[in-house]
């Protein structure tokens, strides 16, 4: 696919997708070894694999390692699906809730649209393989849904988040880094659409686009500042290097 764009870089590119999964999937790793596992460790680690993914999907989605471009759709749109939910049980760890009807009803949402994108037959489909992004599509009826579904979610954490960090002073750098991140990718994706309509048949690609800003605020910020985020104490090989420099 790189020979097909070769000279050429543009916002959303197939060496655009490809450094950004890189960075995504990098991104995730590092947190695994860099902290302790716990509840907010494991959810930013699948927010990261899962935007990764939906990158992954997306440079191959022409077809490509044996599976057809119709599967790397879907495995696109259920990779994206988990984003909202997922970031939902992420602002309530964070704020130290234990909220389970919001974040119960926030999986059970995401379920029923991951279940429809993997079993519908046509759920999704491709339109073009463009050199700015790939535009996918699915069915009409659930465009709507799926869309009051996406922004309800992310709208949703965005409001929860600055509530609770006006009311948590002590983890209010985490959640106002979650809001930010939220932001970082929803308001540039919105202005494309405003400036441009004929853009919203790529909103997935673009979205997920400026969503690496996304996977910023979670490693540099989010984790960082979380409360009950403890890192790794150092192993023998991290001891011994400590003390050669010393």
């Amino acid at each position: 696919m790189l020979e097909k764009y070769k000279g050429k870089m543009y916002c959303f590119s197939p060496p655009v997708m490809l450094a950004t999964f890189i960075i995504e999937f990098g991104f995730a790793f590092y947190t695994i070894w860099r902290y302790k596992m716990s509840t907010a460790v494991r959810l930013a680690i699948a927010l990261l694999f899962a935007l990764g993914t939906f990158q992954l999907a997306e440079y191959m989605i022409c077809g490509g390692l044996g599976l057809t471009n119709i599967e790397w759709a879907r495995i696109g749109y259920m990779s994206i699906t988990l984003l909202p939910a997922l970031g939902i049980h992420m602002i309530v760890t964070l704020a130290g809730k234990r909220m389970p009807v919001l974040v119960g009803f926030a999986y059970a949402t995401c379920a029923a649209f991951v279940g429809f994108y993997l079993l519908a037959e046509r759920s999704v489909d491709i339109r073009m393989c463009a050199a700015n992004y790939a535009v996918f599509s699915s069915q009409r009826i659930i465009t709507i849904p799926f869309a009051t579904y996406y922004y309800g979610w992310l709208m949703a954490g965005v409001y929860l988040a600055w509530r609770w960090a006006k009311e948590l002073p002590g983890r209010s750098k985490s959640l106002l880094a979650m809001a930010f991140g939220y932001l970082a990718f929803i308001l540039p994706t919105t202005t494309f659409n405003i400036v441009d309509p004929s853009t919203v048949s790529g909103i997935p690609s673009i979205m997920c686009g400026f969503a690496v800003l996304f996977a910023f605020a979670i490693v540099l910020k989010v984790l960082p500042n979380a409360v009950g985020v403890e890192e790794k104490q150092p192993g023998f090989l991290e001891k011994f290097q400590q003390k050669i420099k010393i």
